[in-house]
């Protein structure tokens, strides 16, 4: 069964949130990490790729709606989201996949 996902990364200062979708939250961790720095991308721009709160949804259309939806948030109402279950803002990236990864990780997927 498909599983889909709901994200809030932030950089080391933790100044900045971004939040994204994704059907496989380690790869896309890995590519906001590899793009660091890069003016692309707004993740990458501002350092964004520390993992600090997600959601789980059985279809793409669920978690796509949550994520507009909390784009749409003040940041007050996006850090009492993350709090609920991050209190300590730590990084969740050690939690779901080795982390730092590998330079050559990225062929895995």
């Amino acid at each position: 069964m498909p599983t889909y996902f709901t994200y809030i990364t932030t950089n080391s200062n933790k100044t900045v949130l971004y939040t994204g979708m994704t059907n496989n939250l380690e790869r896309r961790i890995v590519e906001h990490f590899r793009n660091k720095g890069s003016k692309k991308s707004f993740a990458g721009k501002f350092y964004c790729y520390n993992l600090i709160y997600f959601e789980e949804f059985p279809r793409a259309m669920h978690a796509i709606k949550r994520e507009k939806e909390i784009k749409d948030w003040n940041r007050a109402k996006k850090e009492a989201l993350i709090n609920q279950t991050n209190p300590g803002w730590k990084s969740l990236n050690p939690i779901i996949m080795e982390w730092p990864p590998h330079p050559d990780v990225q062929s895995n997927y």
